[in-house]
């Protein structure tokens, strides 16, 4: 973007909102070309992009490329019209800049256009991605807000449990994570009805959906049941929620495992799933994950895609009094949470490098979690390498073979 600043004639800030948007254009000298409210409308758009184009090259900057911004971006690109994104924190260290304190619409789009045209280094590439990865990215996000409800919604459960009858808790707390619990919560979900129903069937019921363990749960079951006698207060009331909590603790994991199937599709036709399947610890969702944060996306040095994944360590200094290297709080949180669990995973992995490595960090003084972002850190610099080279992984040991 820095290199074709000097191309640009127009320099087009959009601040966009769910209905309406506020576009301030401004030309090479700073001069307003325009400064209007516009609907979110297709046509709309399409007219100041066409009213703007007399007065020579356009660059589009949005303060959100996606979601409520997703329609400008596509109007502009669909256009022809160089397109890009002022990052928020950016925004609104600039907007520091500028006189006044007003927080509104024309004034942050302004702004916008502001800094396009006067600082071009804040400003990010908007690409269009390719079909697959949009298709992706939206299915992840669906995915990690059903995740999210799942876990909200099974320790509830335990709450519950717990709250009423610690020791059943026990017993079906840690095996929430089974369709067969939740099932028998919906079914029975008091101890009450647990003990009216009696070993025999709540095993038959078990046994329906864990085949294996079905004999063990039922009698641990039946016994942590017969430890405890007293009725807790509100454990009528449980045995409303429960069962309505199970149903939605299986409904969240019903739908997770149909999208998980169209994420596979999508995965394992796209070119570089091969490449990136070949890394220990790395599965369906982390693929999933790497292709719809990485891909499209240029970076120079692996130094580069660690700092966009918030992986790179930050060096703090002040004086005599302020030491050290800590953990980035920035970078994509998405990205760095999916690196950081594949590399977690990759410590059970057939790959001892991984293994060597978190045992050299640990060895020297550092926590669990400070080894795991570290191996992560260096396994940046091998996901690099690959996209770099279109190359699959190959352990050092096989190379020194």
């Amino acid at each position: 973007m820095i290199n074709e600043h000097e191309t640009i004639d127009v320099y087009i800030g959009a601040d966009v909102g769910k209905s309406n948007h506020h576009a301030v254009a401004l030309n090479k000298a700073g001069k307003k070309l325009l400064d209007k409210a516009l609907p979110q409308d297709e046509t709309k758009l399409k007219s100041l992009i066409k009213s703007l184009s007399k007065h020579g090259r356009l660059l589009f900057v949005a303060d959100q490329p996606a979601t409520i911004g997703a329609l400008p971006v596509a109007v502009a690109h669909a256009a022809g019209i160089q397109v890009a994104y002022l990052p928020g924190l950016a925004m609104r260290r600039i907007a520091d800049l500028h006189p006044g304190e007003a927080k509104s619409d024309p004034r942050d789009a302004y702004i916008i256009a502001d800094a396009a045209r006067t600082m071009p280094h804040t400003l990010r590439t908007v690409e269009v991605p390719e079909e697959q990865v949009a298709e992706l990215s939206m299915l992840c996000g669906f995915d990690d807000d059903h995740a999210k409800q799942s876990t909200a919604t099974s320790n509830r459960i335990r709450g519950l449990l717990t709250q009423i009858h610690p020791a059943l808790e026990r017993v079906i707390g840690p095996h929430l994570d089974h369709v067969a619990m939740a099932e028998l919560l919906a079914k029975y979900p008091s101890p009450a009805a647990l003990r009216r129903a009696g070993e025999a069937r709540i095993g038959a019921l078990l046994r329906k959906h864990a085949p294996r363990a079905w004999k063990g749960w039922a009698h641990e079951i039946t016994a942590a049941l017969a430890a405890q006698t007293v009725v807790v207060s509100g454990t009528e009331a449980a045995g409303i929620v429960l069962p309505e909590l199970a149903r939605m603790l299986a409904q969240s994991r019903s739908a997770r495992a149909t999208v998980l199937k169209r994420v596979e599709e999508l995965v394992t036709d796209h070119p570089l799933h091969l490449m990136l399947d070949s890394m220990p610890g790395v599965g369906i969702r982390t693929e999933a994950r790497i292709l719809t944060e990485v891909t499209g996306k240029d970076f120079a040095t692996a130094g580069h895609l660690a700092s966009y994944a918030g992986l790179a360590p930050v060096t703090w200094r002040s004086g005599t009094s302020i030491r050290g290297d800590h953990s980035s709080r920035k970078g994509n949180k998405v990205l760095k949470r999916a690196l950081f669990l594949s590399a977690f995973a990759s410590l059970k992995c057939k790959d001892q490098v991984s293994r060597a490595y978190y045992d050299r960090k640990r060895a020297e003084g550092k926590k669990h979690n400070q080894a795991v972002i570290a191996l992560a850190r260096r396994r940046c610099n091998v996901l690099f390498a690959m996209l770099r080279d279109g190359s699959i992984y190959e352990a050092p040991q096989a190379l020194a073979a």
